[in-house]
């Protein structure tokens, strides 16, 4: 174990467990059902530049009657982090075998974020029948779906604009200027934790993953090459889906939430107010309300 600074990525650390998957190091965590087992596994996948620990405030209550699973993806928080190109074929290859090694052969799904892109992804699958697992319902929030949407940030926008490769050690990403980055994606009227933005960077720094963001953004360029793939199968996918949305997110904005209900007609959508693009970290009894009853709905949707 790493001597962590925060004890909140200490504790995190202490409930998963270093898997390899697809050939990388990965930390996972299989949050068992607390009480009785009633509903299907659900496998939950984080956004960028964050990881599994996003969730660290709500993932005890889904767990009440369902094993959870989740997740960092490669290059994020506590897994390995290659200096090497990232593809939303990867991420999806490390779930898809995380998925397979718990012995988990239908679940429900909750993604935000980059997330909601690899979530797409393996939804393709499933539909090429390349996947063999049973999706019985969805839960989406804030991610940029449709890209031409988006209002990138001017961070975002730097990333993208740099080379495809690790960063100088002298390229001035630091907590300060991560933590303000993290968050101005809040909204104004959400109250900002201060001690999990110092836990969030601290996993995104570890092992030095700050220097390979220009690296890890690259799936907005995938999102724009092959947004019919990933954003198709959400639309598509016929397992019941429901939209929890912030309405104040500056990135993936409110429009993008409205879209997908109208691509999508049978879709619940929950708009959580005065709530930005981390509706977990700014909101979590409202989020975690509007997940719960996008879950336990879609079962007679």
């Amino acid at each position: 174990m790493t001597a962590w600074r925060s004890p909140l990525v200490a504790e995190w650390e202490r409930r998963g467990t270093y898997r390899q998957l697809a050939g990388h190091r990965t930390f996972t965590i299989d949050v068992p059902a607390a009480g009785e087992e009633t509903l299907e596994p659900l496998l939950v996948l984080h956004g960028f530049p964050t990881s599994s620990f996003d969730l660290h405030a709500v993932v005890d209550d889904l767990a009440a009657h369902r094993r959870v699973l989740l997740l960092d993806m490669i290059g994020y928080g506590l897994s390995a982090k290659p200096d090497a190109p990232y593809t939303l074929a990867l991420q999806a290859d490390v779930v898809q075998a995380f998925v397979a090694e718990v012995g988990v052969a239908r679940l429900a799904l909750l993604t935000h974020d980059l997330g909601d892109t690899v979530g797409g992804e393996l939804l393709a699958r499933h539909l090429e029948g390349t996947w063999p697992v049973e999706v019985t319902r969805r839960v989406i929030t804030n991610g940029s779906i449709y890209i031409e949407m988006a209002h990138l940030s001017v961070g975002q926008q730097m990333l993208l604009a740099l080379p495809d490769e690790r960063l100088p050690a002298e390229a001035g990403i630091d907590g300060p200027a991560m933590t303000a980055s993290l968050a101005a994606t809040f909204s104004p009227r959400s109250p900002v934790d201060d001690e999990g933005l110092e836990a969030a960077w601290e996993m995104i720094s570890h092992d030095e993953g700050h220097r390979l963001l220009a690296r890890t953004i690259r799936y907005i360029e995938e999102r724009r090459r092959s947004q019919g793939r990933f954003t198709g199968a959400i639309e598509r996918h016929p397992s019941p889906l429901s939209i929890v949305w912030g309405t104040d997110d500056p990135i993936a904005v409110a429009p993008m939430a409205d879209r997908l209900r109208e691509a999508r007609p049978d879709a619940r959508l929950t708009w959580l107010e005065g709530v930005g693009h981390y509706p977990m970290l700014e909101a979590p009894a409202p989020f975690l309300a509007a997940v719960t009853v996008g879950l336990d709905e879609a079962v007679t949707a």
